[in-house]
């Protein structure tokens, strides 16, 4: 499968290319999904960082599709990861639901990276989804000693359940039925947030990855009305309301 005019972007920009091979599955919930893959030399040859991604390709009404996940427990020794996939309609899911082992898709790194912040902060706040779970698991990982408080919304009833890989000692996990378009998450945030920071917004980190509309609301509540430096603030809107 040719990977179409955002292929050939992607390898002006230096983009690499692989091939990755389904290993294994699991079915973690109703609508969420693991996926076991080796790497076809990937991880050797770009190295791995705290919520490192890759764009997978998937072919739509004959056209190339491309769609980023979040690698779950690399291992660049034995050249393995997994990824996660949040199902809904769609033909990443579709793919995902039916993926077996021995099943290979093409994947192109370019445009991933995240800088642990330094100085630590002494206080890290995420705010995501299911569909930024890996991403969150990275990011906590990566900061084991932080204190974080973790707001995780849940669209579905059987996403109440998903793993996300808090420690009880150090970390606040709440998780936030999504309402109203996703207007309740945004009030549970702005209720707590302000007491949390304990008057020194400077000495946190905030990482948000909801929905895009979510995310650029929470942004501007950070940053305009808390004083939130910019660059103690990592937001990325995942996906897109339709």
């Amino acid at each position: 499968m040719g990977h179409g005019w955002e292929g050939v972007v992607l390898k002006l920009m230096r983009g690499r290319d692989f091939t990755l091979t389904v290993t294994g599955a699991e079915q973690v919930a109703e609508r969420y999904r693991r996926l076991c893959l080796s790497d076809g030399g990937m991880l050797r040859a770009t190295g791995v960082h705290p919520t490192m991604w890759v764009r997978l390709w998937f072919e739509s009404e004959g056209r190339p599709h491309q769609r980023a996940y979040t690698l779950v427990d690399p291992d660049p020794v034995e050249g393995t990861f997994s990824l996660e996939f949040a199902l809904h309609d769609g033909c990443a899911s579709d793919w995902a639901r039916t993926a077996k082992p021995g099943d290979t898709i093409e994947a192109t790194v370019q445009g991933t990276g995240f800088t642990v912040p330094d100085p630590l902060p002494s206080r890290m706040f995420v705010i995501g989804d299911p569909a930024s779970l890996p991403a969150i698991n990275s990011l906590l990982g990566a900061m084991p000693e932080t204190p974080a408080t973790v707001w995780f919304e849940t669209p579905h009833p059987s996403d109440a359940d998903l793993p996300v890989r808090t420690d009880a000692e150090r970390h606040d996990l709440r998780r936030v039925p999504r309402r109203d378009a996703g207007a309740h998450l945004v009030d549970e945030v702005r209720a707590a947030l302000p007491a949390l920071l304990d008057g020194n917004p400077s000495a946190a980190f905030v990482w948000i990855a909801c929905d895009a509309a979510t995310t650029r609301r929470l942004t501007a509540y950070l940053r305009k009305e808390l004083g939130i430096p910019k660059d103690r603030v990592n937001a990325l809107g995942y996906w897109r309301t339709v």
